[in-house]
């Protein structure tokens, strides 16, 4: 499975981005996506979580009615729309496959990475 991520960029506080997840490959094998994200000095995180046959979602605290992250699964491709946006949501953001069972919210779970993009959000 490979994965294309895009979308980051500048915005200011209270502004929106959207970002994009192109899967290809043997995406059948995968139960969903996930994006996280990583700030510096600190640990990856989980932001969100979408299966992919029954669109079920998962979201951290404190994205929680800011952050949506949907599936088309004609495309194999997966949104996070980011509104509100927080100088703490500053971050390079990563989508993930989960091939494993088990929590969307466990890093663990996810096998393929696609490469981060950037976000920053200025104050």
């Amino acid at each position: 499975v490979q994965l294309q991520a895009s979308g980051g960029g500048l915005v200011q506080a209270g502004g929106s981005l959207r970002l994009s997840c192109a899967a290809s490959g043997r995406t059948a094998h995968t139960y969903g996506m996930g994006w996280f994200r990583q700030a510096p000095g600190k640990e990856r995180e989980f932001v969100a979580g979408v299966a992919w046959t029954a669109g079920t979602t998962w979201y951290t605290d404190s994205v929680k009615g800011r952050f949506t992250i949907s599936r088309d699964t004609d495309r194999s491709a997966v949104y996070l729309q980011m509104t509100s946006l927080r100088p703490e949501d500053t971050a390079v953001y990563s989508c993930a496959a989960k091939v494993y069972r088990g929590s969307y919210y466990t890093i663990a779970n996810y096998k393929y990475w696609g490469q981060g993009t950037q976000v920053t959000v200025s104050s």
